[in-house]
């Protein structure tokens, strides 16, 4: 037995080479790596050198070393969004030339357009709108069947392409009078038109409700209709329903008669691509309340 192999000496408790250094009475044992964890450690390194080789890595002046590969994320993004345009292709050059049927018809132009559209809305449209269409006080919800403009697949594609008293000369206009602002109508008969007009859609009659109703046959019936249904020429709702654009308690209505009401919505045309609001179009139209 060789005297290196004497001097080694063997914890009693572990039964363990140690290694000699000893701090107040406890022993350090020599207890090796395992093999395994060794040859990971190695893999590790070697991969790391790889990488720090391939890939832009080691900051310099003015960002990083390019890699032998040359990726940047610019150019990912710039492939994938290649990769997109590529599928869209597949579809724009036989979606640009369909109408509006032929797209209803056709399930994949179909998923398509709602996909397309979907996205749009979210980008430009749910500011206002929502999420889903659902809306707010002064904007539609997009999911009834309560058009002020009409829901016909031409009437939304016409209000999105034009806006709403925007700066377009196409655009849709119209204009509620303000009728206590501009001193049209009193208080008084302002209150009976309010009481008469919440009748229309199941509210109580107030005594003043014939002095109201001769009001509104005279002041509000030519864009409101005599039965109060509205007009979509004028985008006057429909007053007999329980859609309230703005608010259907009393306080709101009466602010409503008294100021007047004009809603604006951008035109964009110019801001989007005719496809883009071909789309637009669709999905609006088969969010619930196309006609």
């Amino acid at each position: 037995m060789s005297d290196d192999h004497k001097k080694k000496e063997i914890d009693e408790l572990s039964g363990v080479e140690t290694t000699g250094h000893e701090w107040d009475g406890l022993k350090e044992l020599n207890n090796p790596l395992p093999r395994w964890w060794i040859w990971v450690f190695i893999i590790t390194c070697v991969w790391s050198f790889w990488y720090f080789v391939v890939y832009p890595s080691w900051p310099v002046p003015g960002g990083a070393t390019e890699g032998t590969s040359g990726y940047t994320q610019y150019r990912e993004l710039a492939m994938n969004q290649a990769e997109i345009t590529a599928r869209q292709e597949a579809y724009l050059s036989k979606f640009e030339g369909a109408s509006y049927e032929q797209i209803l018809q056709d399930p994949a132009l179909y998923a398509f357009a709602s996909a397309g559209g979907a996205s749009a809305f979210k980008d430009n449209c749910a500011t206002c709108h929502g999420a889903g269409g659902i809306g707010a006080k002064g904007y539609p919800n997009l999911n009834d069947d309560d058009w002020l403009w009409g829901g016909a697949l031409e009437d939304i594609e016409q209000t999105i392409t034009y806006g709403i008293r925007a700066d377009n000369i196409e655009s849709r206009v119209s204009q509620m009078p303000a009728f206590g602002a501009d001193e049209l109508l009193s208080r008084e008969d302002i209150n009976a038109v309010v009481d008469y007009v919440l009748t229309l859609s199941g509210g109580a009659s107030k005594s003043n409700v014939a002095q109201g109703e001769t009001i509104f046959m005279e002041q509000c019936s030519a864009c409101h209709g005599e039965d109060g249904k509205g007009m979509r020429d004028f985008g006057a709702p429909n007053l007999t329903d329980k859609i309230w654009l703005y608010g259907g308690d009393k306080e709101t209505v009466f602010e409503t008669v008294y100021a007047g009401r004009g809603g604006l919505m951008p035109a964009w045309e110019g801001r989007l691509d005719e496809n883009t609001i071909k789309q637009l179009t669709i999905y609006l139209h088969e969010l619930g309340g196309g006609e």
